[in-house]
């Protein structure tokens, strides 16, 4: 074992380089130092590797190989020096709590309802244990998080020992198999009482040390269920974040955090109403322009219409209206200087002609058939540049 395995609370070691040697990584040369021992961890048990320093020189990567780590850095060191080896604390901390985290949701989870962890990811901002259900109701999630803080409240001892590999204990103890280069005894974390699990991480001595655990979702996978948490620091973290978020909606909502679920539901039932409202009004505009463009003693043979409150269902209620009226249409929504939809339409000979050229000065990607060509533009700064090519265009045709 390393000593970041016999004494997970260790920051900093004096020890001995062991090797150096150059690598070259991404096109950058780098080096591979081994030493005669370490208190940076390599990845491992779904655990990320550490970082720290080696004689003040930092350490960016910390892997396995064999019975070996290996330790990545941007400077040489000299071989059969001594160095004073320091790991970054609050990463290495915050590993430890998520992880015997996992350790203590599976054991529970497992002898609750036989639901088995088939993976585990610690990640950045939160973590998750796949366990093999296809669901995981709202009150077992509950149950589960009264469950593994009351392990917490207890204060269990968490504590690593070796056993011999193929030993009838070993076999007793939950696991995922041992590594393909694996060699010497395995190492087995316990948390009193609770569970027996071979581990290589790094993990809290106490249970206490979690502090908290918050099981936030689900999601479902393959059959299998996704189960997030977050625990210790993070779950303090999360506190905070949650609190600054309902003080900033009671000062916007102006009600107390009682009531702003209800207050938001209603929010949004008003506009949905608002937005129902002014899609039938724009519709009604759409409806009233295309009259009123026929009414005229001599309807123009083009009709540009921009309106930055305007839709899909507004443009389309204006090409229904003018459809085999054999007039251009060009309308376009969105900002005047932004992006937004455009429709041409009219003729399918001179819509087949021009939507590309239209397309071009809006700088705008599109398509379309029988009389009909819309797409995206990046900007409507060059729309009267569009409307002078269909009136030159029209022009011309008479």
């Amino acid at each position: 074992m390393f000593a970041c395995q016999r004494d997970s609370y260790a920051r900093t070691l004096s020890t001995t380089v062991k090797s150096c040697r150059p690598v070259q990584v991404d096109g950058a040369e780098r080096y591979e130092v081994e030493l005669e021992d370490t208190v940076l961890f390599p990845e491992g048990g779904g655990q990320p590797d550490d970082r720290g320093t080696i004689g003040g020189v930092p350490v960016v990567r910390v892997t396995r190989r064999a019975a070996s780590a290996i330790h990545l850095t941007e400077s040489a060191l000299d071989e059969g020096k001594p160095v004073e080896v320091c790991v970054d604390w609050p990463r290495r901390f915050d590993h430890m709590q998520q992880h015997s985290g996992q350790h203590l949701v599976t054991a529970i989870a497992d002898s609750k309802w036989n639901y088995k962890t088939v993976s585990w990811s610690l990640g950045e901002s939160k973590s998750f244990l796949e366990l093999n259900c296809k669901s995981f109701a709202a009150n077992q999630i509950a149950e589960l998080q009264e469950m593994v803080n009351k392990a917490i409240l207890d204060c269990r001892p968490m504590t690593p020992r070796l056993l011999e590999a193929g030993s009838e204990e070993l076999a007793t103890v939950r696991s995922r198999g041992l590594p393909d280069d694996h060699v010497g005894p395995v190492r087995v974390v316990e948390i009193q009482g609770i569970d027996s699990n071979m581990c290589c991480g790094t993990h809290v001595s106490n249970l206490s040390h979690l502090q908290a655990i918050v099981l936030l979702h689900t999601e479902q996978k393959r059959g299998n269920t996704l189960l997030y948490y977050v625990a210790g620091q993070r779950a303090i973290a999360l506190l905070g974040r949650c609190i600054d978020t309902e003080r900033q909606l009671t000062r916007l909502l102006s009600v107390g955090p009682d009531e702003h679920p209800d207050f938001v539901d209603k929010l949004l039932k008003s506009q949905r109403t608002q937005t129902k409202t002014i899609r039938n009004q724009m519709r009604e505009i759409g409806e009233f322009m295309v009259e009123h463009h026929l009414r005229a003693t001599h309807p123009e043979p083009v009709l540009c219409v921009h309106r930055e409150d305007g839709d899909m269902d507004f443009m389309n209620v204006l090409a229904n209206g003018l459809q085999d009226k054999g007039v251009l249409l060009f309308v376009s929504c969105g900002p005047e200087k932004g992006p937004g939809q455009f429709l041409l339409a009219g003729p399918t000979d001179l819509v087949g002609e021009l939507g590309s050229r239209v397309a071009a000065l809006l700088d705008a990607k599109g398509g379309g058939r029988k009389g009909r060509y819309q797409g995206k533009a990046k900007s409507f700064s060059k729309r009267t540049e569009v409307c002078d090519l269909l009136l030159s265009r029209m022009a011309a045709s008479s």
